[in-house]
């Protein structure tokens, strides 16, 4: 099994609250409470509720307003619960790996990155994978939490902006010579082992749903792939398949 990020030593600990988007407060195993920084802009929904288990990382860095950064919540507290990675500021790089690794599947099984963070008109996208056959496509990643039933599924709140991300990669997928590519990817990291297929969140965000299926009938090649979470790291499982909404 590939890794892909391996943690540093992780802080164990109970969640409290998590508010303010930003914010969660944390009973430390044995310790006091403290406020940590939460990188996840969507709702948790299902990773949110008081009382599952999380674990933290800390920083020595003293410019930080939090000491501590959240990671993980444990999806329930049973002996088969699935822990699941919640900071959004990783999936890019588990991406990349996946890439750098040759696990996508075909046609980007060939594809390296090539540069991060890459400007296309007034947006960003994430990646810009290159072949040596001369294969360049542009990707956006989105990091998927959300399990409903057996299925991820993405978002797990309402998305203008992911919306508006699928609409570029449509517009590359149409004319992809005018932005100096072959092609646009749109790839979904699931940071949870507990998922058997993905599937876009249609009852939350159909707009979104819409969206990506509009993306996929303009070429946009899609892919998710999941990974397995532990407090030591974050390991590759493999694809997941997936299916679109089609309201």
């Amino acid at each position: 099994m590939t890794l892909l990020h391996a943690y540093p030593q992780l802080i164990p600990g109970t969640l409290v609250r998590r508010y303010k988007r930003f914010l969660a407060d944390v009973a430390l195993d044995g310790g006091p409470t403290v406020t940590a920084f939460c990188p996840n802009s969507g709702s948790m929904l299902g990773l949110n509720a008081p009382g599952l288990p999380v674990m933290l990382s800390a920083s020595t860095d003293p410019a930080r307003k939090t000491a501590h950064t959240l990671e993980l919540v444990r999806a329930s507290m049973g002996p088969r619960a699935s822990w699941v990675g919640v900071n959004t500021h990783l999936t890019n790089t588990l991406a990349a790996a996946i890439a750098d690794a040759g696990l996508l599947d075909p046609p980007l099984g060939i594809l390296r990155v090539e540069r991060r963070e890459v400007a296309v008109g007034r947006s960003r996208l994430d990646l810009l994978l290159s072949a040596a056959d001369g294969t360049r496509m542009l990707a956006e990643v989105k990091s998927v939490t959300l399990r409903m039933g057996t299925d991820a599924r993405f978002p797990d709140a309402v998305t203008a902006r992911g919306a508006k991300h699928l609409e570029d990669l449509r517009a590359i997928a149409l004319d992809p010579a005018r932005f100096g590519v072959t092609g646009a990817a749109m790839v979904f990291v699931i940071q949870r082992a507990d998922c058997r297929a993905f599937s876009p969140a249609d009852q939350i965000d159909p707009a979104y749903a819409r969206a990506l299926a509009h993306a996929a009938d303009a070429g946009v090649h899609i892919q998710a792939h999941a990974v397995r979470v532990t407090p030591r790291g974050v390991s590759y499982k493999g694809p997941v398949p997936w299916s679109l909404a089609r309201g």
